[in-house]
């Protein structure tokens, strides 16, 4: 997970990651890391529209996004 975090630095590529929010609910998040340590990750979130920090602990998965391919 950590590689891919680093190539998404490196790229600017967004990254989807599933996430366990304060509340306990499990989201999913379309990040682009700024950076990131052992404890926090620190990303601009589409889906919220601000740079948030996300506790390396909560995230259950992360990935790279997959294009679709369209008929």
């Amino acid at each position: 997970m950590k590689g891919l975090m680093a190539r998404s630095i490196e790229s600017k590529e967004k990254i989807v990651i599933f996430y366990i929010d304060r509340n306990n609910n499990i989201t999913q998040r379309y990040i682009r890391i700024i950076s990131f340590d052992e404890e926090t990750v620190i990303a601009f979130c589409f889906w919220r529209k601000k740079i948030r920090n996300f506790k390396m602990k909560n995230i259950l998965s992360a990935g790279p996004i997959k294009n679709r391919m369209g008929a």
